[in-house]
């Protein structure tokens, strides 16, 4: 019986586990939304909020307190800049998790942990990616027309009549 024992092991040694947790509340803030397992999204949801909290705080003391949790500095400017603001006044509740499926290796249950309110950032960054992958599929095609060309056109200069 779990009697009075909070929080999620993860399969993990504390020190292991500490990363994980700072590297997924890192990604959440940098990236807005990040694919994991469930157990994951909810042993990360907490510490998320708290960070977010201290990023509405806005102080020197909640800065230091950030950083001191976060891997990155660029994440750390993003909380206090980006992310933060947009939560000014809703108390909580800064996250979503959707569950997308299972993993095909150990069939663990997978979901997103987002942000609330970033799907204008969101829909950007796929527009991006999809930007960029038809801009790479047409240099594609032009290299496979200029192939094509070459391979067609006979070499007349070094037959002798």
């Amino acid at each position: 019986m779990r009697h009075r024992n909070a929080g999620f092991k993860l399969g993990r040694n504390t020190s292991h586990r500490r990363a994980l947790l700072r590297n997924l509340v890192t990604s959440v803030i940098k990236e807005d939304r990040v694919q994991t397992t469930v157990a994951k999204a909810k042993a990360v949801r907490p510490l998320v909020e708290k960070m977010i909290t201290l990023g509405k705080k806005g102080d020197l003391h909640s800065r230091r307190q950030a950083h001191a949790f976060l891997c990155t500095d660029d994440a750390v400017k993003r909380l206090f800049d980006v992310v933060a603001p947009r939560y000014g006044d809703r108390n909580g509740g800064y996250l979503r998790i959707v569950r997308t499926g299972f993993q095909q290796g150990d069939g663990a249950a997978k979901a997103f942990i987002e942000l609330l309110g970033a799907e204008k950032q969101l829909e950007v960054k796929r527009q991006k990616r999809a930007d960029l992958k038809a801009k790479k599929r047409a240099e594609l095609e032009k290299q496979l027309e200029e192939q094509k060309k070459d391979a067609e056109e006979p070499e007349g200069g070094e037959q002798a009549a």
